[in-house]
């Protein structure tokens, strides 16, 4: 059975909730920029372009943080933290249990516990004292025009697949959108095992 594909960005608090739910399951881990995405698949972030909808959706949130037993406390410094950055830095982690650990503290600082991630050698740190390996000299690399370029091809990829926001996940070419899709996600891997076997 293929792994489930996890394409995300840490700039949405519904995947957030969603990496705080994911268990054991067997994942490849995707950052991609959605606001970037979401301009090449013609869509348009409304919670933040909607007042109302916004406003509902801090309430959203907060009850899905309840349902899911975790914190939902978002970065104070949150519009001063440059997302594409904290992507690259989470592409230059090779994917596979390091990668799962740098994403975990990422979203874990930017929405649950916050901590400073403001700058290249602040988020290094996060990573370190986080455990993941090969994060010592990330600091000099994450700003690097390689990482950039693996971005914009990630970014690339999302939108051929479809991705539209995040978080959205995929079994095959079956796609799952949304912390609240984890069930239907789970179903169909029941379903594909006992097809498998």
């Amino acid at each position: 059975m293929a792994a489930v594909a996890f394409h995300f960005d840490y700039r949405s608090p519904y995947s957030y909730l969603a990496m705080t739910q994911i268990g054991d399951l067997d994942l490849t881990l995707h950052p991609f920029d959605v606001i970037d995405v979401m301009k090449r698949v013609g869509n348009t972030p409304t919670t933040i372009t909607c007042k109302v909808k916004g406003q509902y959706a801090n309430a959203d949130l907060g009850r899905w943080a309840g349902r899911y037993g975790v914190p939902l406390n978002p970065n104070p410094k949150m519009r001063e933290i440059e997302g594409r950055r904290l992507l690259r830095a989470t592409l230059a982690v090779p994917d596979g249990p390091e990668r799962r650990k740098a994403a975990e503290a990422l979203f874990k600082a930017m929405w649950g516990e916050p901590a400073p991630l403001g700058s290249p050698e602040e988020i290094a740190a996060l990573l370190s004292s986080a455990g993941v390996a090969g994060s010592a000299d990330l600091a000099d690399r994450m700003d690097g025009d390689d990482l950039e370029a693996l971005l914009e091809a990630a970014n690339a990829v999302a939108a051929e697949k479809g991705v539209f926001g995040s978080p959205s996940f995929f079994l095959g070419d079956t796609m799952f959108f949304g912390n609240d899709r984890l069930e239907f996600l789970r179903e169909a891997l029941a379903e594909a095992g006992a097809v498998a076997a």
